[in-house]
């Protein structure tokens, strides 16, 4: 078949979320497709500084980060942009005022703030940064860093739509379930890195494939002409969706791959 361009989400499309590990079907398929000629790139929520070391460890032909907010092709730096450093302090400060909990995601590091939240999901991904050796240098309380975008809690003792309302004018939010918010900068989506790379390496749409599970890959689902959805995917997800797969612990993804003849 002709060259294709592969867009991966991770958490729930390559990494389980379940095993904390990428299956060995999906490396071979990966190593397969590769062999095949096709061009492999990572498409994530996250930041460049929290790319998993598994995901590292593969040669893809780039990592596109912060949905949409980091594009590198091979070792270059095609793209990057974090929110001014002004206009992300009073965001930050609105976080505060507002009654909710953040991590905010930056190209170097994440940051938390130096006091324990009320949010257990935020402790939680606290608890995950820490181990991976992110999240403990810098506070939010200390200023002085950027980010691409935030991570927001809530609940009902939160002023959420007050705060929704203030970054309306440059930020825009995923609602990510249970209370749970990623909020990123206005005109750059998952979308938007996968068109970048298409327009960079000549390809079309109908030459790219991208397989995701949640709600932030909705708009690469939105503008790809090959959709492939793990077995456990969000709803959001469905209307969009060319071929549903079975989940990342089922093999869903070298499934898929072998589907559509790319390994």
């Amino acid at each position: 078949m002709e060259r294709s361009v592969l867009f991966f989400d991770i958490d729930g499309t390559l990494l389980s979320e379940v095993t904390k590990e990428i299956p060995k079907s999906a490396i071979e398929a990966l190593k397969k497709a590769k062999d095949n000629g096709h061009l492999l790139f990572i498409n994530t929520g996250r930041t460049r500084c929290s790319l998993p070391a598994e995901i590292k460890r593969f040669p893809f032909d780039g990592y596109l980060c912060g949905c949409g907010t980091c594009l590198i092709y091979h070792e270059e730096v095609l793209f990057a942009r974090s929110v001014p450093q002004e206009r992300g302090r009073k965001i930050l400060d609105k976080v505060t005022e507002h009654g909710l909990g953040c991590v905010a995601e930056g190209p170097e590091d994440v940051y938390f703030s130096k006091r324990m939240s009320r949010f257990d999901g935020l402790e939680s991904t606290r608890r995950y940064f820490q181990e991976k050796g992110l999240g403990i240098e810098c506070y939010i309380e200390d200023g002085g860093f950027v980010y691409d975008k935030l991570l927001v809690y809530a609940d009902p003792k939160s002023d959420l739509e007050g705060f929704l309302k203030f970054i309306a004018e440059d930020m825009v939010a995923i609602d990510r379930g249970k209370s749970t918010y990623e909020i990123i900068q206005k005109g750059y989506t998952k979308a938007t890195a996968c068109e970048t790379i298409l327009e960079k390496l000549g390809f079309t749409k109908e030459q790219a494939y991208v397989f995701g599970d949640s709600s932030n890959d909705l708009d690469m689902f939105r503008f790809a002409k090959h959709t492939v959805a793990l077995g456990k995917h969000d709803d959001v997800l469905k209307p969009y969706t060319e071929y549903v797969t079975k989940t990342v612990e089922e093999d869903g993804l070298a499934h898929a791959m072998e589907h559509y003849g790319l390994t």
